[in-house]
């Protein structure tokens, strides 16, 4: 029976405590506007965050919801997705949390191209704890909690996803909700790892990059004299990146060092939308089931542990022996 579910299908009733302004809001309404969209079951929608004013998202999404420990939520997301694989993933994470106490294991999750998606809330600070400079804040910068400016680089996200191994890289914005429930749709459909970094003003400890500045306040277009917003979209510049098996190296090349001019560009003209895809591999289940014939047929979470006795009947023999190297 085909299920004809309503978006307020997608929420709970939790009290959400975010701090009103807080960009998170965008990104949550997004995330539950492209399941509805999607029409997926949320019995069959998993939401894994760690620590953060990110890592309350899975309490407001009606679905399988799961609240780890700072840094781990990809990790964890991991072994749920290889356990299931019939689960759609999605995981959660701050800027600090994925990028800094969490970084290897973003890193890891690329080059493995696990079929999940990963949403980076990026405000460039510890919201939660005080405000404190996260590693995607820029050298210089002095927001209001800091005692002196930034005294480390950022780290750039996209250029990070690339270097990993992600093989759909995108960027949005959290005010723009449509546009960004869009990228979200596009990165669940992809098969392989998706990464969705996400601009969002925090309004409590970042007054530098606030609502007001991403819409364009004091930047003044010389040619119309009008201030305009401090991004644009990459789709209405023509602008792809898509990369096949029948991509020649010189055309893989060109695109390349296209997408890392986007990836750089920062400032008064900041681009948001999908800069990179990458349909060569295969997902890391494709790669399990060509190693372990059984595991399409009997993944971990469909196995019986125990009889109604409650004792073990799970042999895991077999699965060793297939995965042996």
């Amino acid at each position: 029976m085909e299920l004809k579910l309503k978006l307020t299908d997608y929420r709970t009733d939790v009290h959400n405590n975010w701090c009103p302004g807080c960009g998170d809001f965008g990104i949550l309404s997004s995330i539950q506007q492209a399941l509805f969209e999607m029409q997926l079951n949320p019995s069959k929608v998993a939401i894994i965050s760690g620590i953060g004013c990110s890592a309350k998202t899975p309490h407001y999404i009606n679905g399988y919801g799961i609240h780890t420990l700072h840094g781990r939520a990809i990790p964890y997301a991991t072994g749920l997705k290889l356990a299931n694989p019939e689960l759609e993933v999605i995981v959660t994470v701050g800027d600090g949390d994925g990028l800094g106490i969490g970084a290897g294991h973003f890193v890891h999750a690329g080059r493995r191209n696990v079929d999940f998606t990963v949403v980076l809330y990026n405000n460039e600070v510890y919201g939660l704890t005080k405000g404190q400079a996260a590693p995607t804040l820029n050298i210089g910068v002095k927001t209001k909690s800091l005692p002196k400016p930034n005294i480390n680089q950022a780290i750039n996200p996209i250029l990070l996803a690339f270097a990993a191994g992600y093989t759909f890289i995108a960027r949005g914005y959290a005010y723009e909700v449509k546009h960004l429930k869009e990228l979200i749709k596009q990165a669940i459909s992809h098969k392989g790892s998706a990464f969705v970094e996400v601009i969002q003003p925090c309004p409590t400890y970042n007054d530098i990059h606030t609502k007001e500045y991403w819409s364009g306040k004091g930047n003044i277009d010389p040619k119309t004299g009008k201030e305009v917003p401090r991004y644009y979209k990459l789709e209405e510049t023509g602008y792809e990146c898509i990369i096949t098996d029948e991509t020649t190296e010189e055309e893989y090349l060109n695109k390349i060092t296209n997408f890392i001019k986007k990836a750089y560009e920062s400032g008064n003209r900041v681009p948001i939308g999908v800069f990179y895809r990458d349909l060569r591999f295969a997902t890391y289940e494709e790669r399990l089931s060509s190693r372990m014939p059984t595991y399409k047929i009997s993944p971990p979470a469909k196995q019986e542990i125990a009889d109604k006795k409650g004792n073990l009947i799970t042999n895991i023999d077999k699965i060793l022996e297939e995965f042996a190297i």
